[in-house]
């Protein structure tokens, strides 16, 4: 059976139930769910879509780094949000974070998340 190891990083919020912010089986690593929470006040960052959905991205930013990869090593992301209208907005500032070949991706309408925030995002990475 493939050894596990957990990811942690004081850069991205703290787990806040029982799950690991990642899990690396072999070269792959499974990353949980990210919330707009500022990884040092672990407060919501911003009311508006725009201030989240980039500290999302930061948040799964630091936890791909902390797994020795980067956001460019995503093969798979999964995209959570109240409102689908936000869909333009999360193309452009996805295209900040990552270059082509893009990652398979879904974008799911959703009617609540964690802390009341507007997006979340998980995801898997290939080392």
């Amino acid at each position: 059976m493939a050894e596990k190891v957990i990811i942690a990083t004081e850069n991205a919020p703290a787990a806040i139930g029982t799950y690991s912010q990642a899990v690396r089986v072999d070269n792959t690593v499974y990353l949980s769910g990210q919330i707009p929470l500022d990884p040092k006040t672990m407060e919501k960052c911003g009311e508006d879509f725009d201030s989240q959905v980039v500290q999302v991205f930061e948040n799964l930013k630091a936890v791909c780094e902390a797994a020795g990869g980067s956001l460019q090593d995503v093969v798979k992301l999964q995209i959570y949000m109240l409102d689908l209208a936000n869909f333009a907005k999360v193309n452009e500032v996805m295209a900040q974070y990552f270059q082509q070949p893009y990652p398979a991706r879904a974008a799911i309408g959703v009617k609540q998340l964690p802390k009341d925030v507007l997006v979340e995002m998980d995801g898997v990475m290939v080392l």
